[in-house]
């Protein structure tokens, strides 16, 4: 608490699961025969793993890295209780400076922003996923 290591810990807590998720369904559409296949190949498990099945979950791992990225952002409350005021973060920046501080020209330029980097990695990964297979809908 009150550190930088609690908000850390707190956050991953919170965020494991949108982040297994994702990378559980798009593994569990993986064909393991491809693995077996290449291990009857001559390949080592290490060598199968990265050669196959890795390439295989990319998507997914792609998916679960944005969409934790983009739900990351939007901490106010975590960093704000476990932080106790040390460790800021980006939410709870913008948040000072229209309440407290009253720059919101600086507020809006960071919002602003934070709003085109979150639509920009999303339209990123619309075109590198899919996302009705990440999400299960497939």
């Amino acid at each position: 608490m009150r550190n930088e290591f609690g908000v850390i810990v707190g956050m991953i807590h919170y965020m494991l699961p949108y982040a297994i998720l994702p990378l559980y369904t798009n593994m569990q559409g993986i064909d393991r025969r491809l693995v077996n296949a290449a291990r009857g190949l001559g390949a080592g498990p290490f060598a199968a793993f990265r050669r196959v099945f890795l390439p295989l979950s990319l998507p997914g791992i792609i998916g679960a890295g944005v969409l934790v990225f983009v739900f990351s952002l939007g901490f106010y409350i975590t960093p704000a209780i476990l932080g106790g005021g040390k460790t800021v973060m980006i939410a709870e920046y913008i948040a000072a400076n229209i309440l407290d501080n009253i720059r919101w020209g600086l507020a809006t330029m960071l919002a602003s922003t934070l709003l085109v980097t979150v639509f920009l990695l999303l339209a990123l990964m619309w075109r590198v996923v899919d996302l009705r297979k990440l999400l299960g809908a497939a």
